[in-house]
Parts: structure tokens; C-alpha cells; sequence
């Protein structure tokens, strides 16, 4: 009793029912014929009154748009279309840096000055193609085939390595892209450059582009297998340079693990004799035969 004297404002457990002065009428009919809910009995019964008074109000109209606002929305679309429009432009722009012929024949000066062009022409595409409605414009440019054919097998490192981590930034889960980068031999180049190149970067940045190209897709896994990508990445793993043997590894489990995104049957494997699926126990300790 002394909570209840001290805790007057706090609702109770349960209403008083209702007093038969306001239950009947003046003519003694009872207040529920009158088409009136009966009146809650508990807090479960307030809530569900209060849920169904809501939901009876209808909806407020809407209100006319000012036209302040009205102009505001106009150029707020508009200066979005214009900056897709731009850097678009900027893409072409730069297409046409890495388009030009190499200098066949200049001084020292000249060839590091064009080499730092087309390498500012790449850092500025991965960083615009990292939006996907700008990767897929770089790919109908044909920015693609440019980096297959001239910049993943180019002389300077530092323009492989740019070309390997652009076309990773552009398929990286967008499963069109993938496909168009797969049809156009790529995943071949970026594991011979993975297993063999002499700059570490290179080997780093193509690892990334073949993670973008074989995790959860189909098509790149299978190349992969029948290029034998898994002796590379197994030889990659035991290389001396710290980040290329973490990143394989996390590759390796993700591709081989108990998470993997598939199952593994005989029929991802290709035609060449082997039927099973290699232990997911290499991935946490690699045997001799890789």
C-alpha cells in the first residue's frame, strides 16, 4: 500500500473498471451499444486502442512543393548530371594520355616526364572508377583493352602496377565488368606477373586484381583453376614479402574454406584428371606439392 501512496503518478497494473453512471445511459441502455469500444481494462488493452486511434487518422495531404525549393532540387540535378558529364570528360582525357605511342627515342628527361603523365592518367582513373557508374563508362571507352594490351606488360613498374590495381578497382564486384576483364585473357597476365615479377608492388597490386576477379564469380574461378592459380598462389604465400604472403593467404581461405561461397564438387574442377576439392586444411598449412 505504501508504493501505491508513494507512486501516484505511475500508471497501474490495471484500470478500475469502469463506473456504472458512464457504462449506462439515461435510458439504461449499456454505453457499448452506443458503438463506443469498451474502454481499456490494461496496459496491453491502452496500447492496442492507442495503435488503432493512429492508425484511423488519415494521412496528411501533401503539400504543394515552393518554388524555392523547386529551383533548389532543379540545380541540385543539374550540377549532378554535369559532374558525371565531367568526369566522364576527365576519363577521355586521360585515354588519350595512355592512347599516345611511347617516345621510341628521347632523352632521360623527356621518357620520365611521359611516364609520369601516363601514371598520374592511372592514379586519377582508379580514383573516378571507383564510383561503378564510372567504371562501367571507362569499360565502353575501351579503357579495358588499353591496359590488357600495353600497361600490364609495360617496361616501367610503375605503370604495371597502376594498370593491376585499376582493373582491379573497376571489377571488383560488378559482375559485368568481370566478365568483359575475363573474355580478354587477363587473369593469365596478372598471374604470370604475380609469380614473376621482379617489383613488389606489381606482384601486391596483381594479387588484388585476381582477388577482384575469382572471388564469388564463377567464370573467373574456373579460369583460375585451369591456369593452375592455386601453385601460384601457394608459392606466393612463401614469398619474403610480408603483405603478399597475408593477402594470399586470406585469398587461399577464402577460396578453399569451409565459408567459401560454392560447394566444392567435381564439377567445378576441370577435366584433367582431378575429381576432388583440395583439403581445406592447406590453408592454414600449405604441403609440399603446391
Amino acid at each position: 500500500m505504501a508504493n501505491q501512496s508513494s507512486g501516484g503518478s505511475r500508471l497501474p497494473l490495471a484500470l478500475p473498471p469502469a463506473s456504472q453512471s458512464g457504462s449506462t445511459g439515461a435510458d439504461g441502455s449499456s454505453a457499448g451499444g452506443s458503438g463506443n469500444p469498451p474502454p481499456p481494462r490494461n496496459l496491453q488493452g491502452l496500447l492496442q486502442m492507442a495503435i488503432t486511434a493512429g492508425s484511423q487518422e488519415p494521412d496528411p495531404p501533401p503539400e504543394p512543393m515552393s518554388e524555392e525549393r523547386r529551383q533548389w532540387l532543379q540545380e541540385a540535378m543539374s550540377a549532378a548530371f554535369r559532374g558525371q558529364r565531367e568526369e566522364v570528360e576527365q576519363m577521355k582525357s586521360c585515354l588519350r594520355v595512355l592512347s599516345q605511342p611511347m617516345p621510341p627515342a628521347a632523352g632521360e628527361a623527356d621518357l620520365a616526364a611521359d611516364q609520369q603523365e601516363r601514371e598520374g592518367a592511372l592514379e586519377l582513373l582508379a580514383d573516378l572508377c571507383e564510383n561503378m557508374d564510372n567504371a562501367a563508362d571507362f569499360c565502353q571507352l575501351s579503357g579495358m583493352h588499353l591496359l590488357v594490351g600495353r600497361y600490364l606488360e609495360a617496361g616501367a613498374a610503375g605503370l604495371r602496377w597502376r594498370a593491376a590495381q585499376l582493373i582491379g578497382t573497376c571489377s571488383q564486384n560488378v559482375a559485368a565488368i568481370q566478365e568483359q576483364v575475363l573474355g580478354l585473357g587477363v587473369l593469365r597476365k596478372l598471374l604470370r606477373l604475380l609469380d614473376r615479377d621482379a617489383c613488389e608492388t606489381v606482384r601486391v597490386k596483381a594479387l588484388f586484381a585476381i582477388s577482384c576477379l575469382v572471388r564469388e564469380q564463377e567464370a573467373g574461378l574456373l579460369q583460375f583453376l585451369r591456369l593452375d592459380g592455386f601453385s601460384v598462389l601457394m608459392r606466393a604465400m612463401q614469398q619474403q614479402v610480408q603483405k603478399l604472403k597475408v593477402k594470399s593467404a586470406f585469398l587461399l581461405q577464402n577460396l578453399l574454406g569451409p565459408c567459401a561461397p560454392w560447394g566444392w564438387s567435381s564439377s567445378w574442377w576441370p577435366s584433367s584428371g582431378q575429381n576432388t576439392a583440395p583439403s581445406t586444411s592447406m590453408c592454414s598449412e600449405p604441403s609440399a606439392a603446391w
